[in-house]
């Protein structure tokens, strides 16, 4: 029986079904249930809270990034993009890209090593764009600490340099002053006497231990500094052209330490080394800064007593200047020692001497590397280089230390490496002839190569005797030239006339102290140290001429003993009279009732003007020593404690005659008038009143 409820309608099933189907393995359609279990979701645990094991490779480095780096080819595009708002007037994002580079490598917010990289690689894809309008950008790039980075960093850096000034020129200079910068060490931690603020591109002590970096030395930092300017230099030539400007305006200031100097000498050396075109203006401006801490010097020892001035001098240790140590190593933070900053706890004094003895350990330093950049030019073979080094040396000498007054150690390059040859020595006999009797020359120039050609072959020691012969002979003529020329119009003896006649007559009193052995006539008259003592039995024979050449002179109207040194002539009338050469005291005697400023130039010109000083005794005597030649002679003794081994065996020392020196100083009343003046040769006394300190 049928219910009548109505029945539930069935679905209406397709015969086909709508979606084909892949059948599985078993030919029929896999459920849910069988696709999951298929998945290997049976092996999973019944937890759902777990996730499951993931094993990872070990060999994989895995790298933790606390903040996302953007991508090489995001910042070439960011650059472009910055460099082109910024002609358009907006500086947002060209200034963000300044901050990458000026940003301190110790800030917290400092960029990675990556990060700069990107930069760098982003600017060497726009260095076309890199023109004046971005200079800003390019000094802040050279501003970065890329010197202190690891070896890639450094090689990317350099090559940006090579491809920014192949394309920028005019960045050059910049470029330069920036990498001849790291050669000068700064502590900008320190208030120096020096202003650190004017050096921007200074290499500061921390630039080899930036964070994140390996440590890297101060000397390996110049080796990169080296390898750039080398590179540039190779890219291109004309680099070289503006280097000369950038190295004199980056040396040094004359107070800076001995480290810093001769860290700065040393490079500049090397850089002429694989640039020789700028070998002789390197050399030139070092020996320029030389002289001047050389004068620096004497100008100091002057205002000290005889003894503290001997004394701080070889209280210079020779270790304290030892050219082999490599003190941009060992003393990555100059020494506080070393240091010529002002303390509190030095009094002024102190501070000055302290000042100076540095001063005398710079010299000493640079000295003895100079000697040792020029010794093996001439300890080799080639005549070729040692004669081109030494015209360098003339050079320096004609333009830099015979100009300049009162050089005292500088000068002792030339001293040494002339006496290498006899044909050196010649030429620089030759060199002083020629300057002292230009007339071309200024006096001044004029007085002074004569006192370094009569030191030269004073003290020369090597200096052979046809030199000193032919050195006297040569003076001799040309005094009597300017006797014959300027004798009918003179009138007495007048410094400010006639300078450059006294000054040779100096240089030939002087030669005849120390080398009157070799003016002798004949070899067998020569009187040999061990036969001194019978220079009293013995009349010497001189070489023709020498006896006239001074008879002629010194009673000339020119009165040259007047004008001469009284140290100098002093003691050139003893040995004379002793040698029984020439006696000449009673023209001593006389000369000193003369007064000098009567007969001057000066002196007639005020007169003729009706206005005559008022003069008392003290005044006299200052007016006397005013016209009256310095007893200065540039290769008096050497005493820098480094340096002097170089010019051991060069150097004439003062030898006393026998039966003379020896004798109570008592026994000669003429001498006794004006003192002992034995000064004139090295002893107790010589350095005190002879020699330029």
């Amino acid at each position: 029986m049928l219910s009548s409820a109505p029945a539930a309608s069935a679905p209406i099933l397709p015969g086909k079904p709508l979606l084909s189907r892949r059948p599985t393995l078993a030919g029929k359609v896999r459920s849910r249930d069988d696709a999951e279990m298929d998945d290997g979701s049976c092996l999973a645990p019944s937890s759902s809270g777990k996730r499951s094991k993931v094993a990872f490779d070990p060999e994989v480095q895995v790298q933790v990034v606390g903040e996302w780096e953007k991508g090489l080819e995001l910042i070439r595009t960011e650059v472009r993009h910055g460099i082109e708002r910024h002609r358009a007037g907006d500086n947002e994002i060209y200034d963000r890209l300044k901050e990458v580079f000026t940003t301190a490598a110790e800030a917290e917010d400092a960029p990675t090593p990556m990060t700069l990289r990107n930069h760098i690689l982003a600017l060497g894809a726009n260095v076309s764009l890199l023109n004046k309008s971005c200079s800003g950008l390019v000094h802040a790039v050279l501003q970065c600490d890329w010197l202190g980075r690891d070896e890639a960093f450094v090689g990317l850096f350099i090559r940006f340099l090579g491809n920014l000034l192949s394309a920028q020129g005019s960045y050059l200079g910049a470029v330069m002053s920036m990498l001849i910068g790291k050669f000068v060490n700064c502590k900008p931690s320190r208030s120096s006497v020096v202003d650190i603020a004017a050096y921007s591109s200074l290499v500061p002590s921390s630039a080899g231990m930036l964070p994140d970096q390996p440590a890297v030395r101060k000397s390996q930092l110049h080796v990169r500094t080296h390898t750039a300017l080398k590179y540039i230099l190779q890219l291109i030539p004309a680099a070289s052209s503006t280097l000369p400007p950038v190295l004199a305006s980056t040396f040094p200031h004359s107070m800076g330490t001995q480290t810093t100097h001769t860290a700065y000498v040393r490079n500049l050396i090397r850089l002429s080394s694989y640039a020789p075109e700028l070998r002789s203006e390197v050399l030139a401006l070092i020996t320029d800064r030389l002289v001047k801490i050389d004068v620096e010097v004497q100008v100091d020892m002057e205002d000290l007593e005889d003894d503290v001035g001997e004394r701080l001098v070889h209280d210079v240790s020779p270790n304290e200047t030892d050219p082999t140590d490599h003190a941009d190593d060992s003393s990555d933070e100059d020494s506080d020692d070393e240091s010529v900053l002002s303390e509190d706890s030095l009094d002024e004094e102190a501070q000055r001497l302290k000042i100076l003895k540095s001063n005398v350990e710079k010299m000493d330093a640079i000295l003895d590397i100079l000697f040792s950049t020029y010794d093996p030019y001439f300890s080799g073979t080639s005549n070729a280089d040692s004669e081109y080094t030494f015209d360098l040396l003339l050079n320096q000498f004609a333009a830099i230390i015979l100009p300049t007054y009162r050089s005292r150690h500088t000068q002792f390059l030339l001293f040494h490496y002339a006496q290498t040859s006899t044909f050196l020595i010649d030429k620089f006999a030759g060199a002083c002839v020629h300057l002292a009797f230009d007339q071309a020359r200024s006096a001044i120039i004029k007085q002074s190569a004569a006192a370094y050609l009569a030191s030269f072959v004073a003290r020369g020691a090597r200096v052979p005797s046809d030199t000193v012969r032919d050195v006297f002979d040569l003076l001799g003529a040309h005094l009597d030239g300017l006797r014959k020329e300027q004798e009918t119009t003179c009138h007495g003896p007048d410094l400010r006339r006639y300078g450059t006649f006294y000054a040779m007559v100096q240089a030939l009193l002087y030669i005849f102290c120390f080398r009157w052995r070799d003016l002798l006539a004949s070899p067998e008259d020569y009187v040999d140290e061990e036969d001194d003592d019978d220079v009293d039995d013995k009349e010497l024979t001189w070489a023709p001429g020498i006896r006239d050449t001074f008879t002629r002179t010194i009673y000339s109207k020119f009165n040259p003993l007047k004008v001469c040194s009284p140290s100098i002539v002093n003691e050139f009338a003893r040995i004379a009279n002793h040698l029984q050469f020439m006696y000449i005291y009673p023209l001593i005697e006389t000369n000193k009732r003369l007064r000098l400023s009567q007969y001057s130039s000066t002196g007639r010109m005020n007169a003729a003007y009706g206005q005559p000083d008022r003069e008392t005794a003290l005044t006299v005597r200052k007016e006397e020593s005013y016209h009256q030649l310095d007893a200065y002679f540039p290769f008096d003794p050497y005493h820098l404690p480094r340096s002097k081994r170089w010019i051991e065996g060069d150097y004439v020392e003062w030898k006393g005659i026998p039966g003379l020196d020896d004798q109570d100083p008592g026994g000669s009343s003429e001498t006794d008038a004006e003192g002992r003046t034995a000064d004139v040769g090295e002893g107790e006394d010589t350095d005190t009143d002879v020699d330029s300190d």
